[in-house]
């Protein structure tokens, strides 16, 4: 079998199970796999560090499946780990009671999250009976085919639709690639969320078509949206704005820079049955629009910030950060006393520490009196392994302004 040996001193990440080596930890590669093929991966002296496969276009040049020197990597290899991803779901997916029968509280959710389910750049997205695959890495493109055929088998549904448009595929030396795989798949899909309904366009929406990560942290909104004046700034198609509107929400100016968004937002409250006549849709940029805002000393007693990645690496961090302040400082000022601000990060190259500090800088710069009263995160069905930090990516703070 081909092999990578590292240098010296340059197993340590391994030895606590990290899954990346990358090309600066290289010593040797040895019988020059595929791309995407699988090696062993040793340590100076020659002994067995882990199984994973080769990228030779990235500066991670090797992701690890297995540290079992006994473990093959098959088919049967994947079954294992796509069940076992699965059977994690039906755990912490909860059950909720309709009508006399118990019932999942979603019939969409994440099945396959990366690294954290042990099969790094494989991403599985359920929306109702189809599934969504984004293929990332050369590992992941090398057992697509067999990947797709058993992800079918192990969850009984018929209709699978990839997704592998996205930019990190470059640094894998990978074209992108979007398209039918198995069966039919419209290009909107109908999903439940409790006992909310949402249009998921899997086509050419965000990420793999919605933002699943953001479950839990909905209902926390729903819950306290009662009575209150919302501003939900980046709504994408409103996951925010229709549990604020379900929680009974006074009124909602939804902002969002995609007309295409606004339309399936709109779609969203009349599939609900919601009054549209609460929500105000705005087309336009978030920082144009708060200022103008702040201008005209408008008021409001609940903001979420749900911004895209402005970080994916740490280099970027600073250029981020200056964003996040941004926002974050126009937000409290728009902010009446008693007021809730539910701001998040999804940027990996922003740590939750460095966030909190960002935010607690523009409410100082903002002259408010501000209390955190929850940290928010991933919804469950996006894991985090130990051993792979960088699994937490999404992060939350639930701010209340006194003064």
């Amino acid at each position: 079998m081909a092999a990578i040996v590292l240098k010296p001193g340059r197993e340590k990440s391994l030895l606590r199970r990290h899954p990346w080596i990358f090309s600066g930890a290289v010593k040797q590669v040895d019988e020059e796999p595929v791309s995407g093929g699988t090696l062993d991966v040793l340590s100076s002296n020659g002994d067995f560090l882990a199984r994973g496969f080769y990228s030779p276009h990235s500066q991670i040049r090797a992701r690890v499946w297995t540290f079992n020197p006994d473990e093959q990597v098959d088919v049967d290899f994947f079954r294992r780990r796509i069940r076992s991803a699965v059977r994690t779901r039906d755990i912490f997916i909860p059950l909720q009671k309709g009508g006399g029968v118990a019932v999942k509280s979603t019939d969409s959710l994440r099945l396959i999250h990366a690294e954290s389910d042990f099969l790094p750049g494989l991403i599985v997205d359920r929306y109702a009976d189809t599934l969504v695959i984004q293929c990332l890495t050369t590992g992941v493109e090398y057992w697509r085919e067999p990947l797709a055929e058993l992800l079918l088998e192990e969850t009984g549904l018929k209709n699978i639709y990839e997704r592998s448009d996205a930019d990190v595929r470059e640094l894998e030396g990978l074209p992108a690639r979007a398209g039918v795989i198995r069966g039919e798949v419209p290009s909107t899909i109908t999903i439940h969320e409790d006992d909310l309904k949402f249009l998921v366009n899997v086509v050419i929406g965000h990420k793999t078509g919605f933002y699943l990560d953001q479950r839990t942290n909905r209902q926390h909104v729903r819950g306290w949206a009662k009575g209150r004046e919302v501003l939900d700034c980046f709504c994408y198609t409103g996951g925010f704005t229709v549990n604020a509107l379900a929680g009974g929400a006074k009124s909602i100016l939804a902002v969002d820079s995609s007309s295409d968004a606004l339309s399936l937002v709109r779609e969203n409250i009349e599939l609900n049955n919601l009054p549209t006549s609460q929500v105000e849709l705005l087309e336009s940029d978030v920082f144009q629009v708060l200022r103008k805002l702040r201008d005209e000393a408008r008021a409001f007693d609940m903001i979420i910030l749900d911004p895209p990645k402005f970080a994916a690496t740490a280099s970027q961090a600073e250029k981020a950060a200056r964003g996040y302040k941004d926002i974050n400082l126009l937000s409290f000022k728009l902010l009446r006393p008693g007021g809730i601000l539910v701001t998040f990060s999804c940027s990996g190259g922003v740590e939750a520490a460095l966030f909190q500090k960002i935010v607690a800088g523009a409410a100082l710069d903002a002259g408010a009196e501000v209390q955190i009263v929850n940290h928010l995160a991933q919804a469950s069905d996006h894991p985090v392994a130990l051993n792979f930090p960088e699994g937490t990516y999404l992060k939350g703070l639930v701010c209340f302004k006194i003064t």
